[in-house]
Parts: structure tokens; C-alpha cells; sequence
């Protein structure tokens, strides 16, 4: 789960308190592993492919997929930072918190981009990558790849790589990280 949305919580600060583990570090391996094979069919290899990991939750993703992609291809592709902040669309209505400075050290142009987050869930930090993404470039084709699909989209988003379809309420939580995910609740 993102700081952002442990910040956002009513007050300001609430604590995650996990009720259950949904995978475990061996299965977010194995689902790294499954993903990255799926990058490299869909794009018929790694040319023009770079990754992008959304800040905070999407970076070490992106990072992981980086390092399995070179274990199976012998190549690891660009790795990037976004942080989305300033392309929310619900600024003035919480707090604008900026989590890490977006790095892009290369040119988005003509590439095959990777955007990698750690849970989608209303699909609205996706479509603030996306308007972000246009500052640096305009790639050829742009593909989402999350750990953590846990639905209730409110934008036509669809991730092209998932980790693990996690249906759940609105009222629940989820916090994935390299040792596993956790559901649970927010709680004052």
C-alpha cells in the first residue's frame, strides 16, 4: 500500500492492521517470474522495452522485473521512476503529496514503456502516469503491469501483465511488498 494512502486516511496517519496473507514471498517471486515472461512475448523480446515504476509502490516492481528480465535475456531494459503527484485528477480535494522525484533518464520516444505499479485499484493513478508520460515523450506503446489487480476501476484501465487478481471490498486494504501482500483495514 502506497504512503499515500496511509496519509490520506482519515486521520491523517491511520495504521494498516493486515487480517491476512495472500501471498508470500515465494509466490511474489514466482509471479515476477511469470510476468516477465509475459513482457518479453507480448514485445517479441526486450528491443525498445523500458520499464517505468510508479512512486513509491511500483518501484521496487519495477526493479525486480528488471533483474529477472536480464537472468532470462541476458539484458536488462532502462528502468525509470514516475511520481504522479502533480497529474492527479483530485488535486484540492486531499492533501498533494509528492512521494520521490521521477527519474527518466532516457527518451521515451518510439518505445515500448512498461508502467509498473504494486496494486491497481480505481485505475486513476494510471491514467495521471499516463498524462505524465507525455512530458517526456511519446512512446510507441505503453502496457501496465501490477502485482495486485484488486478491481473497482472507475476509468476503462485494464493492466496487460497481472501478478494475481484480488477481488475485494471498497472498505479494504491491500499492502504488497517483496515478502508478500496483506488484506486488511486501515484503522485509527
Amino acid at each position: 500500500m502506497a504512503e499515500r494512502e496511509r496519509r490520506r486516511t482519515p486521520p491523517y496517519g491511520g495504521v494498516f492492521a493486515a487480517r491476512t496473507r495472500v501471498m508470500e514471498a515465494e509466490d511474489i517471486k514466482r509471479a515476477t517470474w511469470r510476468m516477465a515472461h509475459e513482457i518479453i512475448e507480448r514485445n517479441h523480446g526486450l528491443e525498445g522495452v523500458v520499464l517505468v515504476g510508479l512512486q513509491t509502490g511500483g518501484v521496487w516492481l519495477a526493479a525486480d522485473i528488471a533483474s529477472v528480465l536480464n537472468e532470462i535475456e541476458g539484458v536488462e531494459p532502462p528502468l525509470g521512476t514516475l511520481d504522479v503527484a502533480f497529474h492527479r485528477d483530485d488535486i484540492g480535494l486531499r492533501p498533494l503529496l509528492p512521494e520521490a522525484p521521477t527519474k527518466i533518464p532516457f527518451n521515451l520516444d518510439g518505445q515500448a514503456v512498461v508502467i509498473v505499479d504494486d496494486v491497481l485499484y480505481t485505475g486513476r493513478t494510471i491514467r495521471a502516469a499516463l498524462d505524465a508520460l507525455n512530458s517526456y515523450g511519446r512512446p510507441r506503446t505503453v502496457q501496465l503491469a501490477v502485482m495486485v489487480d484488486r478491481g473497482h476501476r472507475e476509468l476503462p484501465i485494464r493492466p496487460d501483465f497481472v501478478g494475481k487478481n484480488l477481488p475485494t471490498r471498497r472498505d479494504e486494504m491491500v499492502d504488497a511488498h517483496r515478502d508478500g501482500i496483506d488484506l486488511g483495514e486501515i484503522v485509527k
